[in-house]
């Protein structure tokens, strides 16, 4: 059976969450993130901010110098969450077959649908018009790789300052010549190093990738030789994955002004890691392997980690694990701009809770739970310690 498969792409999400609540910033150039005064970076900008240059990820700072009239809109991230469940569940309730990618974006496979694919793109672009006035744009091809890519030309080519709400379909059995054209940056796999490599052995675009011999490719390349060759003709078997494990679950911070304060960094990685023992214990997870993360005042980044026997979910454990890596890479003196904590090598929570837990595991299991409890139903900041005051 031919394969359909649909990249959604729902348009300046965020932004567009915004405009629900304060239509007034309609058609104005805006701009969700930080402050341009202390390192604030653009989440998601307007389509009328895009005009003028801004683009997400851009340091705020640098998106104002672009659009001096930029109007910016802090984040508002529960609504961004619950607007998106709402759009996951008209995209299962379309299908069964829903990858979510991020809070905004999705594969959904269509395989076997009776009718056009381009008549069921529209029809699912037209509920979430309007079931939730959210533009969004869908790319249609037979695999995911071109679904992808062909939602992206297509969201390209309306460069109108409005939302795209586009959509874009690659017949089957058009996918290399649907993506020759293209610059090789568009391909997947294709990163600032690869793309320098090439332009100096003359390849320009997929097409001209395509032409190569796969030998040539893979002695240039290495075994992602192999897999461009195959890419940039178009080919990708992959299948579109239900559900993703969770891998990791990780906080950061970046601090305003960069720090080598002592109490306030230890303060931040008690911060981090009590933020993701909660969310280790709300999903049920408990890890074996700790992780810090620290970026200096010169933007080099490292991390550190620790694997230990038992896995845990304990605030205190997490932290004092991050603690001791922290102190093994930081002189007390070098600035910090950003730091951060996170747990992986995943086991069911349940799984530790055994005969031999001590009392006071369990006296901490219980205090941990009533806290969760108390800044579930009240939010997060009604509980502080003492030492953040």
């Amino acid at each position: 059976m031919q394969r359909t498969i649909f990249h959604l792409d729902l348009d300046a999400f965020y932004c567009a969450v915004e405009e629900l609540h304060n239509p007034d910033l309609r058609g104005q150039p805006f701009a969700v993130g930080g402050s341009p005064t202390r390192r604030g970076v653009v989440a998601s900008c307007s389509y009328p901010a895009r005009m003028f240059g801004v683009r997400s990820a851009m340091p705020m700072s640098r998106a104002v110098q672009l659009c001096p009239d930029l109007i910016i809109v802090r984040h508002s991230h529960d609504e961004y969450s619950a607007m998106s469940k709402r759009v996951m569940t008209i995209l299962h309730d379309t299908t069964p077959f829903v990858e979510k990618l991020s809070i905004d974006e999705a594969f959904l496979d269509m395989s076997g649908f009776p009718g056009e694919p381009y008549d069921l793109a529209v029809g699912l672009q037209k509920r979430i018009n309007e079931e939730l006035e959210l533009p969004c744009s869908l790319g249609v091809a037979s695999n995911k790789l071109v679904a992808k890519i062909a939602n992206n030309m297509g969201k390209a080519r309306q460069r109108t300052g409005q939302p795209p709400n586009a959509i874009e379909v690659v017949p089957p059995g058009t996918e290399a010549n649907y993506l020759a054209p293209l610059p090789i940056r568009e391909l997947w796999g294709v990163g600032p190093k690869t793309a320098e490599k090439m332009h100096e052995m003359g390849i320009q675009t997929i097409g001209d990738i395509a032409a190569q011999k796969e030998k040539l490719l893979i002695d240039q390349f290495g075994k992602i030789g192999y897999d461009l060759h195959l890419r940039a003709r178009g080919i990708d078997a992959r299948p579109v994955v239900i559900e993703r494990p969770t891998k990791s679950v990780s906080s950061e911070i970046t601090f305003d002004v960069d720090v080598n304060d002592s109490d306030e960094l230890k303060r931040s990685l008690r911060q981090q890691s009590e933020n993701v023992g909660r969310r280790l214990r709300k999903s049920g997870l408990s890890g074996r392997t700790v992780q810090i993360k620290v970026r200096w005042e010169d933007f080099t980044t490292i991390t550190r980690q620790s694997t230990f026997e038992q896995p845990s979910h304990n605030d205190h454990w997490i932290y004092e694990t991050a603690l001791d890596l922290f102190q093994h890479v930081w002189d007390g003196t070098r600035r910090i701009r950003l730091i951060g904590v996170g747990v992986s090598g995943f086991e069911n929570a349940a799984r530790q809770l055994s005969l031999w837990e001590s009392d006071d595991s369990k006296q901490q299991r219980h205090v941990q739970n009533t806290l969760d409890d108390i800044r579930e139903r009240f939010g997060d900041d009604s509980l502080q310690r003492g030492s953040d005051l």
